[in-house]
């Protein structure tokens, strides 16, 4: 795809089959997420009406994704090398650095330059813009097809005309500005494959071979032929290949979980224990029973989630939707009005100068707006800022499932936590079997309080003694809730305990605002009720009981070793203990929304301010400076570029 304009394309002929409810294609990332009735349609048909309308669909499971993109990489570098010798050549004979006789002899000698430029460098830009034609739509290749066009056949007609071919001629403007194009996809797809690389990271996670234990001994495999009930065999410094259960070990299995939960220690495994994929031995060797391989893996659904979060659209990206559909056509009316404005020009401003070389002037300002206007800037504006963000978060350990929650993050006013599971944990010592979800009798009469009307002395009491020593605060609860104050948020603690509890793990975590005695009915009230107050609530959770403040909060947090009902509730799963991401997770939605923001706004002035000064605006005025085609196919490489740039100082700040 060449710009956001492809992108729509593509999502508009997936989203008009029948058996598709819904699709959605990512410009930045190259991928399509589809909603669709296996039983109406498949992949394979979906790929041919893709096909179909000029574009490809990588469907096959036998066809590489990282081979395609590869070949085409090498492909467009063959390009840019070839293009940039023509265009240095072509550059050398009209400086005159290399003498080739009279005018007409060089004219020619660069006619075939720029042909075979447009034939080789060129090709991939008509090639697209006439597959689009044929079905009725345009994209960025259109406006550089039809630049380059212009100034090659204008400077056709210059050199073979009856005249001698003394005539002026811009052969270095259509070579340069395929030149320059093609420069700026190769860094801007080597910039987006930056963008790309917490998922590449992710990926990598997973090893490509497995010990398998059978009766002839231990032989490595294939991890896609294992299946569940086999023996698998780990050793120290290896990587786990599939989710199981730890069974034996001839020395002590000690597993780094750090990627999967976010904590820095390494974890000692016991019989029975879950071994998760991609997790790492750090000391020790053992054998674990395969349960779930493959696509199953809490790995893969990691992965999966972080593909769909990526692929999704943010709310703000249903304005450059709007602005794409439109754009290229607007730009080939402007294109056409600037050298229809340029002809007429002595009409409405008579006077000798604007007659001298009207016609040359007004064919390079329109092909100098074609060149010049870039969609390519407002596609990637959202979704490389989405994709550095959600790939960021990923990487602390924090599984955001679409745009639309990294979006709204930013807003939160007011977080509700749960109390039990997500601020505490049991104590070590006892390590206690999990409470029931069920609350405590009398839970209908529960109050309302704050820190301050706690009774005095009543957490001294046997019953608090004995509720404190069952559980103890998590690491960082304290600092984590004290981060989200100084950032402006007010919090709450919901918690089923009896009032005693309830006040001194309010106290522990240094939190003012509690209820005790809560069920979920009461969360959810509490959750309507900030809202009506004019909050932007975040709801943090981990059991079934929370479901129903997760369900309507604005943003809902699931803890990642929660129920799976309360992680499919929730917008966010923190996969760790660690409590300070949920600060963490807010920052890094304001720096993506105004990462997104900063994009939108110099891809629009870019556009706004560059066009005029390429139709040759400042003439009007009395200024007799202009952009040149060459130098608008410079400008519109960077704008790309530097969106994409700007996208990735998100890894350094977030």
């Amino acid at each position: 795809m060449a710009c956001a304009n492809c992108a729509l394309s593509v999502e508009r002929c997936l989203n008009k089959l029948e058996g598709i409810s819904e699709a959605s294609v990512n410009y930045a990332a190259r991928t399509a997420l589809v909603t669709y009735d296996s039983e109406q349609i498949t992949p394979e048909e979906m790929k041919q009406v893709v096909l179909d309308a000029g574009y490809d669909l990588v469907v096959e499971e036998d066809r590489s994704v990282e081979q395609v993109e590869k070949n085409a990489y090498r492909q467009l570098l063959r390009r840019v090398v070839v293009s940039w010798l023509l265009a240095l050549l072509a550059m050398s004979i009209s400086m005159q650095w290399l003498r080739l006789g009279d005018t007409a002899t060089r004219n020619q000698t660069l006619f075939i330059i720029a042909l075979a430029n447009l034939l080789y460098c060129g090709r991939p830009f008509f090639a697209s813009a006439l597959r689009l034609l044929r079905h009725g739509t345009t994209n960025m290749d259109a406006l550089v097809a039809l630049s380059t066009a212009v100034s090659f056949l204008f400077s056709a007609y210059n050199t073979f005309a009856p005249g001698g071919g003394l005539g002026a001629v811009y052969y270095d403007a259509s070579i340069m500005i395929i030149t320059f194009v093609l420069t700026g996809r190769l860094i801007e797809n080597h910039a987006k494959n930056g963008t790309a690389s917490a998922i590449r990271q992710l990926m990598g996670l997973a090893p490509k071979t497995a010990h398998l234990v059978s009766g002839d001994g231990v032989t490595d495999v294939p991890i896609a032929t294992l299946r569940p009930g086999d023996i698998v065999e780990i050793r120290a410094g290896e990587k786990a290949p599939v989710d199981g259960i730890f069974m034996e070990a001839t020395d002590q299995l000690v597993m780094d979980e750090s990627m999967m939960t976010g904590e820095p220690l390494s974890d000692p495994k016991e019989m029975g224990d879950r071994i998760f994929c991609g997790t790492v031995v750090s000391r020790g060797q053992g054998r674990y029973l395969a349960q779930q391989v493959g696509q199953q893996t809490v790995l893969a659904q990691i992965i999966r989630t972080v593909q769909q979060a990526q692929g999704s659209k943010a709310p703000v990206q249903r304005i450059t939707d709007r602005v794409a559909s439109v754009f290229v056509p607007t730009i080939l009316i402007l294109s056409l009005l600037t050298l229809l404005g340029w002809l007429l020009l002595p009409l409405l401003l008579p006077h000798p100068a604007s007659e001298s070389g009207l016609l040359e002037r007004a064919v390079l300002s329109a092909v100098s707006v074609l060149v010049i206007a870039c969609p390519c800037a407002l596609g990637l504006a959202t979704p490389t800022a989405l994709m550095v963000g959600i790939g960021k978060a990923a990487q602390l350990g924090i599984l955001i499932k679409d745009a639309t929650a990294l979006e709204h993050l930013r807003q939160t006013s007011a977080i509700i936590f749960d109390k039990t599971g997500t601020l505490t944990q049991p104590a070590p010592a006892l390590n206690p079997a999990p409470a029931p979800l069920s609350a405590p009798e009398g839970a209908t009469n529960a109050n309302s309080h704050t820190g301050n009307e706690a009774p005095s002395g009543a957490v001294g009491g046997a019953g608090a003694g004995a509720g404190a020593s069952s559980e103890t605060l998590k690491p960082h609860a304290r600092e984590a809730v004290e981060t989200l104050r100084q950032m402006g948020i007010d919090i709450y603690m919901m918690s089923g305990d009896k009032e005693e509890r309830a006040a001194h793990w309010a106290r522990e975590a240094g939190i003012d605002h509690y209820q005790s005695r809560a069920l979920p009915q009461d969360k959810e009230d509490l959750v309507r009720r900030l809202q009506g107050e004019g909050h932007h609530v975040a709801m943090i959770g981990d059991g079934i009981n929370d479901t129903q403040a997760l369900a309507i909060a604005d943003v809902s947090i699931a803890m990642g070793k929660g129920t799976d009902v309360a992680i499919d509730v929730a917008q966010v799963t923190l996969m760790g203990t660690d409590l300070r991401h949920v600060a963490d997770a807010i920052n890094l939605s304001k720096q993506t929304t105004r990462t997104i923001y900063q994009n939108l706004f110099w891809a629009f002035i870019y556009n706004i301010v560059c066009i005029p000064l390429a139709a040759g605006l400042p003439h009007l005025f009395g200024y007799d400076w202009q952009i040149t085609p060459m130098w608008a196919s410079a400008l519109m490489a960077f704008s790309s570029i530097s969106v994409v740039l700007n996208s990735l100082r998100l890894k350094l700040h977030a």
